[in-house]
C-alpha cells in the first residue's frame, strides 16, 4: 500500500490537538516557536520532551506513551533529527494500538527518513513528511 499523504488544507482545519515531539522549551528554537503559534491559532498543543515537566504554559510529557489514552491527538507533529523519525513512529504505531486512533504524523522540514516512511506505510498512517506546519498553516 502506497504512503498516505492526507490533503494538508483538510488536516489544519479539521484538527484540534496537536502532540510536538521534541518541543523545546527554549523560546529561540524553531520547535517551541512553532508550538506556540499553533497555540496562538486555537490548536491545543501538547509538548513531548523527557526533560520538561511543563512547557509554553502546559503539561509536558516525557514520551507519547505517557500522554492518556483518553485524550484525542490529531496531529503528532515531529521535531527530532531525521535518524529517531523511526523510533518515533514506532511510538506512533504503539499508541495507536493502545488508544485507536490514528492521528497524521507531520515530521519538520528534513525529519523525515525512508525507514519512518516504510513504517507509517506499512502500518497505514497518514503521514506528511517534511513540510513545516507553520507554513502550511499559514497558507492554508
Amino acid at each position: 500500500m502506497p504512503l498516505t499523504i492526507p490533503p494538508i488544507k483538510e488536516v489544519l482545519n479539521n484538527s484540534k490537538t496537536i502532540a510536538v515531539i521534541g518541543c523545546s522549551a527554549n523560546p529561540y528554537r524553531t520547535s517551541n516557536y512553532i508550538a506556540k503559534f499553533m497555540q496562538e491559532r486555537g490548536y491545543e498543543v501538547i509538548p513531548v520532551n523527557p526533560g520538561h515537566d511543563e512547557m509554553i504554559g502546559t503539561k509536558c510529557y516525557r514520551s507519547l506513551k505517557d500522554i492518556p489514552s483518553d485524550v484525542q491527538i490529531d496531529i503528532i507533529n515531529v521535531f527530532r533529527s531525521s535518524e529517531h523519525t523511526a523510533s518515533v513512529m514506532d511510538e506512533v504505531k504503539e499508541w495507536n494500538a493502545k488508544t485507536g486512533q490514528n492521528p497524521v504524523v507531520w515530521t519538520q522540514m528534513d525529519v523525515s527518513s525512508p525507514e519512518a516512511e516504510e513504517i507509517a506505510e506499512e502500518a497505514n498512517i497518514p503521514y506528511i513528511p517534511n513540510k513545516c506546519i507553520m507554513v502550511e498553516r499559514e497558507r492554508n
